[in-house]
């Protein structure tokens, strides 16, 4: 759904249908931050753009260094020159990580609110989109003033980009993080730790 899709560009790459795979701008703003933060232990800031987390994912390993993002590059440049704007970001929301062992936003939808993609609040569309960055630091019960912020970042940025209305932005900030306990015996004990 449109929603959907507005929520993880919203998150992860607002300028997508804008780019050739690579996000010049991102990238210098990266950069920028690598080098204020040099020498202190922070992880670099991301500068990937939805392609290039799909030729990470597909193709790479999650190596930081600078060989592997001019190699993600270079990929997500291929990659867009051999696929329309609207499959990459199928490939990337089918088989990106979500947390609770859910790989894609289908198998997310499910996990998190036992409901398919299609039936999803603002809220909890803007929930999804705010995971892939850390799934396990937005848990939504042992982090979830975290999980919840994180979201609301999201829902800013949905109603900034004017993909969502002030009202609509409003209520979703309101609306509690409600996730529903999915167990139909598939889960075992330490069972996402397995997969």
């Amino acid at each position: 759904p449109k929603l959907v899709i507005n929520a993880f560009l919203a998150a992860e790459d607002k300028n997508f249908y804008e780019h050739g795979g690579i996000d010049y701008t991102g990238m210098a703003r990266a950069g920028v931050s690598y080098v204020q933060n040099f020498g202190s232990n922070r992880r670099p800031q991301g500068a990937s753009t939805i392609t290039q987390q799909v030729a990470k994912n597909f193709l790479l390993t999650n190596e930081v260094s600078f060989t592997r993002k001019i190699k993600e590059a270079l990929l997500a440049m291929r990659i867009e020159r051999a696929y329309s704007k609207d499959k990459i970001l199928e490939l990337y929301l089918n088989e990106i990580y979500l947390g609770l062992g859910a790989y894609g936003i289908a198998a997310a939808s499910l996990v998190y609110f036992d409901k398919s993609v299609n039936e999803l609040t603002v809220a909890e569309a803007a929930y999804l989109a705010a995971l892939p960055k850390m799934p396990a630091s937005l848990h939504p019960v042992r982090n979830r003033a975290r999980a919840i912020e994180r979201r609301n970042y999201v829902i800013d940025r949905l109603q900034e980009n004017g993909w969502i209305t002030a009202a609509d932005a409003d209520k979703a900030r309101k609306d509690p993080l409600a996730v529903t306990n999915r167990s139909n015996g598939a889960h075992t004990f330490a069972g996402e730790y397995f997969s």
